[in-house]
């Protein structure tokens, strides 16, 4: 086949060589003797083989020139998009006939000029001269390409008048244009009410019409239909039948239409082969997909795209690196859609030095600018946790889209800046940028970690406002955040409403309700999730545990803890330890809890000693608690926790010289107590509270307050528990300390200024203290209020003198 298109060839360049000799040795009498027809053929030979310049020296020497002379030269130069000097030669055509003006319409069209094409149509008609089909062809062409869907229509309207919409080339034409424009229903009616001679091309352009639109059902049935008249593909065809076999992952399909490709001799085409290498990786058949790569004969930056997206979207980042490698060896040029892919699959920290190399190459070869890259660049960077990267990326972005804010605000969150994700998602919505689906979901998240309720109700009438679908990801985050917020009765309404539930859906509501003291409406819904086929994962026991654990269900925990390990095959972690030491050791089955921490299968971190010692502290176990803390005092050298739980149960039994030893010691390292401190939100305002604090600017109001609640609830019955008070001052101190715990001033202030009928919501980062636990009963039933409380631990409902937490906190 080469080297019959190479004596093709060879015998153009001679006929086209003799021309140009024969051009050059003629004189002007020589041409004057030849016959008109004999120059026209030659000077057609010289545009035909592109040699423009040959044909004008010839044509301007030719002593008569008909009316094929000037439509030769003006539809030579049109060809070449030398438009000007079609133009000159058209102005100088002394009679222009419809061929002439069809030739530089064509030429202006074919070359994305459409105004000008346009323009010259329409003149075209007002001197009087009839288009052909091959004219319309021509302008219903760059319709296709420029979108120009009215101006389409307006030449359907004249083809319809002038009888030209039965000829099969301007039903194609108006097949592709209607499609392009996206009005595949249109192209379907005409391609459906074609009388006769459906060719090739037809087929091919309702083919593709459908594919680009997205409806591969319909493509696929298409290319049946052709095949089955009888009408063969070709390597037009081919690429929109793997595209739409790509979009239904219908790899079975797929195959048959390789086969056809095989058997029709098309599988060296650039374009049929990118398409086979799309599929074949999309579909997850990486090894077909690789053969299909290899066998391309012209290296091609699109298919190896999909080819390096394939095994990215696969999870073999070593082999989508390696073929980029293999692409920078080859000179194959990277695109703007190679890095994106690179670069999402670097986004481990393990990957820090090749991403730099990688976003080095960016700058290198020029796509510094590209948004879509600068944008994988944020995620890239924000994912390994080097957020001062991400940002200074981020800052060169001038047009910043959706993408370029949700990598922003998600790696701000995936990197615990929740803060830092709420300020970007503001700002985003100041620059008019609308949120989509992934960054709301990521956003309200963040609202769950900080507990903001009403910035968390805000985003989510924002998207019900919006015309954004229904999105799994957004309702389990919204599931999460209303039971992070302790408002269990708008999560189950989220829970409730939702068409499809996942493991993640079950696990944030069993969490939710474990944190909102319903431990056995937590048992529950895990037993409702079993029986909906659902199995569950790492975290659904770590809420299921933690379930048991604040509701002293220590057979059921125990069983759970079995299951995993034995039923689901999950090996235990840490948090999963934690949980069961905090089961048994709230039970006050110490031994037990020391003997499972001993054999536990992974180290046993800081966290599952605190847990361990904070059991000790409750059950007064001296000995258990020492052994505790001195592995704490190594484990984490600086942390105030242990020495203050050690000091304090040595001060309990009178043991002050013991107590006096701790604190020395924790004085000798220079180690300090973190503060603790309360705070509530109210009008978007955050107030804080630490205990004995006169720095509110309502102070006054607030220990006035505080004096008539202490008043009200020992009259009901309340009794300061000084076992909380500091130990030296006299008892009279130690009440009035305990009045003004940071707990206590927040609700005072609650009662203040917000509205009866409203749940006072105060948040606190230690545990809340016995005594404020037990006054806050009092006073949710003395004053009528719904007061919740989030610890460090849990959330705590006071209503009508009880807690959720039924005491067991």
């Amino acid at each position: 086949m080469y080297k019959l298109y190479s004596l093709r060839y060879m015998g153009l360049l001679q006929k086209s060589n003799c021309c140009q000799n024969w051009c050059r040795t003629l004189s002007r009498k020589a041409l004057a003797e030849s016959s008109i027809l004999d120059t026209n053929r030659y000077l057609n030979e010289l545009v035909t083989s592109g040699q423009i310049d040959e044909a004008r020296k010839l044509f301007e020497r030719m002593p008569h020139r008909d009316e094929f002379s000037w439509n030769t030269m003006v539809s030579g130069y049109a060809d070449l998009g030398r438009l000007t000097e079609a133009r000159k030669v058209f102005d100088e055509t002394p009679n222009k006939s419809s061929i002439t003006w069809s030739a530089l319409v064509s030429g202006y069209c074919k070359h994305g000029y459409e105004t000008e094409g346009f323009q010259l149509f329409w003149e075209m008609r007002y001197e009087g001269h009839k288009p052909s089909q091959f004219t319309l062809g021509s302008v219903l062409r760059v319709c296709s390409v420029k979108g120009l869907l009215l101006k389409g229509k307006q030449i359907h309207g004249y083809a319809t008048k002038t009888n030209f919409d039965t000829k099969v080339f301007v039903i194609t034409g108006l097949i592709d244009m209607y499609a392009k424009c996206f009005c595949v229903m249109d192209a379907e009616l005409l391609f459906e009410e074609m009388p006769s001679g459906r060719n090739h091309v037809t087929w091919t352009a309702m083919i593709n019409g459908y594919s680009l639109n997205g409806d591969a059902h319909k493509t696929i049935r298409c290319f049946r239909g052709m095949r089955a008249v009888g009408i063969q593909a070709n390597q037009y065809t081919f690429p929109g039948v793997l595209t739409a076999c790509t979009a239904v992952f219908d790899i079975g399909f797929g195959v048959q239409v390789h086969g056809c490709i095989v058997h029709g001799g098309f599988e060296a085409n650039v374009f049929v082969q990118s398409a086979l290498v799309d599929l074949y990786a999309k579909c997850g058949d990486l090894r077909s997909a690789r053969n299909a790569l290899e066998l391309m004969e012209v290296d091609h930056v699109v298919s190896s795209n999909s080819m390096i997206l394939g095994y990215v979207r696969n999870g073999f980042v070593e082999e989508a690196l390696s073929l980029f490698k293999e692409m920078h060896e080859r000179n194959i040029g990277p695109n703007d859609y190679t890095y994106p892919s690179v670069l999402n699959c670097l986004t481990s920290k393990k990957y820090v030095r090749k991403g730099q190399l990688v976003h080095c190459l960016v700058i290198k070869t020029g796509f510094k600018g590209y948004k879509i890259v600068s944008n994988a660049l944020v995620d890239m960077y924000a994912k390994q946790g080097d957020l001062s990267s991400a940002f200074k990326v981020f800052d060169t972005i001038l047009d910043r889209d959706v993408i370029s804010w949700t990598s922003a605000v998600t790696g701000c969150a995936h990197n615990g800046f929740h803060e830092k994700a709420l300020k970007f998602f503001s700002e985003m919505r100041n620059c008019g940028v609308q949120p989509d689906q992934v960054i709301t979901s990521s956003i309200l998240s963040s609202c769950a970690e900080l507990a903001l309720l009403k910035f968390g109700q805000e985003v989510h009438a924002n998207f019900l406002k919006s015309s954004l679908g229904s999105s799994l990801s957004v309702d389990n985050s919204l599931v999460t955040m209303y039971a992070n917020c302790g408002c269990l009765e708008e999560a189950n309404i989220v829970f409730n409403s939702m068409e499809t539930r996942n493991v993640i859906t079950w696990t944030a509501l069993i969490v939710g309700c474990a944190q909102n003291g319903k431990g056995k409406e937590s048992l529950e819904l895990y037993n409702e999730m079993i029986l909906s086929g659902i199995k569950p994962d790492f975290i659904t026991f770590i809420g299921l545990l933690f379930a048991c654990s604040h509701a002293g269900l220590v057979d059921q925990g125990r069983k759970h803890f079995d299951s995993m390990v034995n039923v689901y095959g999950i090996r235990p972690g840490p948090d999963h330890y934690t949980c069961m030491i905090d089961l048994l050791g709230r039970a006050g089955k110490l031994h037990d809890a020391e003997k499972l921490l001993n054999e536990m299968s992974v180290e046993p971190d800081a966290t599952v000693w605190k847990v361990f010692l904070a059991a000790c502290k409750e059950h007064g176990n001296i000995d258990l608690a020492k052994k505790a803390a001195l592995v704490l005092f190594k484990l984490t050298p600086q942390d105030a926790v242990p020495y203050v739980m050690l000091s304090n149960m040595y001060s309990a039994v009178g043991k002050w010289e013991d107590a006096a030893a701790v604190r020395k010691l924790m004085k000798s390292k220079s180690i300090s107590k973190e503060p603790g401190y309360s705070w509530l939100e109210m009008n978007g305002k955050v107030h804080r509270f630490m205990s004995e604090d006169r720095s509110h600017p309502k102070m006054d109001q607030i220990y006035s307050k505080i004096g008539e609640v202490m008043a009200l609830i020992k009259k009901a019955g309340y009794v300061p528990d000084m076992n909380f008070a500091l130990h030296d001052i006299n008892d009279e101190g130690k009440e009035l300390g305990l009045a003004y715990h940071s707990e206590k001033l927040a609700v005072a202030f609650g009662f203040l200024y917000v509205p009866q009928g409203v749940p006072i919501r105060i948040y606190k980062n230690l545990r809340v203290c016995g005594d404020c636990h037990a006054a806050m009963k009092f006073m949710s039933k003395i004053y009528h209020r719904h007061i919740i409380l989030r610890d460090s631990k849990c959330f705590h409902h006071f209503r009508e003198g009880t807690c959720s937490c039924g005491d067991y906190y």
